[in-house]
């Protein structure tokens, strides 16, 4: 299975009146953990719409156990649990700076050809790449 982590600083102007990050913003940062995941690999979104591949989101959970606040140094560690067919699959799990875990969530996104806005398969390279974390 394909592991990544990042960090991110939480900044005030994502915080709500209680002082609490607001629910919303988990979805832009796992957008970040996601996006950086793939980087990693050597993937970039850029290059996946310019070979005209779109990932949209068909799916996203998350649960919550503690909140994170203004300053709060968070680790948002990726799973991709399966290797991508037509969907991929991310789970997230959020850590504070004291290592307790704040939320767990999954996006799935599908893979969609730009020009006829239809779902297809991972493009090879995306699969060649992640195929040595899946090997029996």
């Amino acid at each position: 299975m394909f592991e990544h982590q990042i960090q991110l600083r939480v900044r005030y102007s994502e915080t709500d009146q209680m002082g609490y990050v607001y629910y919303g913003n988990y979805a832009q940062y796992f957008e970040v953990a996601r996006v950086e995941s793939l980087r990693s690999l050597g993937i970039t979104y850029k290059e996946l719409e310019e070979e005209g591949i779109l990932l949209p989101v068909l799916d996203f959970s998350i649960k919550y156990f503690k909140p994170a606040f203004y300053d709060d140094l968070l680790s948002i560690k990726v799973m991709i649990p399966v290797l991508p067919a037509t969907r991929i699959i991310f789970e997230y799990e959020t850590s504070n700076q004291s290592e307790e875990i704040i939320n767990k969530a999954t996006t799935t996104l599908v893979f969609i050809k730009k020009q006829s806005g239809k779902p297809c398969i991972a493009p090879d390279d995306v699969i060649s790449r992640m195929n040595k974390y899946y090997a029996p």
